[in-house]
């Protein structure tokens, strides 16, 4: 009787096939556009250079510092890597859809590769933006490197829970998502991208702080000031909420992720 090969470890598996959908989405994403990840790097090279360019004529400094580029990119680029992951992972099971009709791809594969590129793309876009302004401009002062990185994972945490609760709630509704999408909008106005939290009146700055993104921020610019103590930001609540959306997220795809599959909206 011929030996029958046994199947691939399951480990294995699961690695493969995230590669695979990351090597698709690469090619879906930026292969088919002229300059591909050039463009990547443009968008939020422009969007710093607007805000600098419009608070620059209305201000006579930044509210920390002296240059209007790095206050704006450090509260800019954190919010983007948290914008960008939260939204690829949102949609993975709709753009994988295809592949995850095979058997041995799951919507956790899905999940990890498109969650996983869109990591490597924001931290990558972050690090050549923050290292140009630092080597034009100068450093601040003494920098913190572990604050940076806590801030970095702090907006990846938060980033990858509301994008896995929202790829359950996109995918059972799509009155949710276009509401998320309306509410996301203006987003950037309430979190502490473009102002620190501390100037603001007590009531407003009281309130603000419930958004987890301020501590993003926050903790992202006592990073690159050292003037800068960010003595609200609670990375306790950002990791606390962030792992409870990621967990009902993922129970709730669990329990459905066939029916989505399945679905055609």
């Amino acid at each position: 009787m011929p030996v029958l090969p046994l199947p691939p470890p399951a480990r294995a598996t699961a690695i493969r096939s995230i590669a695979a959908l990351v090597l698709r989405e690469i090619s879906a994403r930026h292969g088919r556009t002229p300059g591909g990840y050039l463009w990547a790097l443009l968008e939020p090279l422009g969007a710093i250079a607007l805000l600098t360019v419009a608070f620059s004529l209305m201000l006579r400094a930044p509210p920390l510092g002296g240059s209007f580029a790095l206050f704006y990119a450090t509260g800019y680029l954190p919010f983007a890597l948290f914008m960008a992951l939260s939204m690829r992972v949102a949609l993975a099971i709709r753009f994988s859809r295809p592949l995850l009709a095979y058997p041995r791809v799951s919507y956790l594969d899905a999940l990890i590769a498109r969650g996983l590129l869109a990591l490597l793309t924001q931290l990558t876009l972050t690090g050549v933006v923050l290292g140009g302004l630092l080597a034009i401009e100068g450093r601040p002062g003494l920098l913190d490197p572990a604050a940076i990185a806590l801030a970095l994972a702090m907006g990846v945490a938060l980033g990858a829970g509301v994008g896995i609760m929202n790829c359950f709630a996109f995918s059972m509704s799509p009155v949710w998502e276009s509401a998320w999408q309306i509410a996301m909008r203006p987003l950037i106005l309430v979190s502490g991208v473009l102002y620190l939290p501390e100037d603001l009146p007590a009531p407003a700055a009281d309130w603000l702080w419930w958004n987890p993104l301020v501590h993003v921020t926050a903790m992202m610019r006592r990073g690159f000031y050292a003037s800068y103590d960010a003595q609200g930001a609670a990375p306790a609540y950002v990791f606390g909420l962030s792992a409870a959306l990621a967990a009902l997220g993922l129970i709730a795809l669990r329990g459905h992720h066939r029916h989505i599959v399945n679905e055609r909206f």
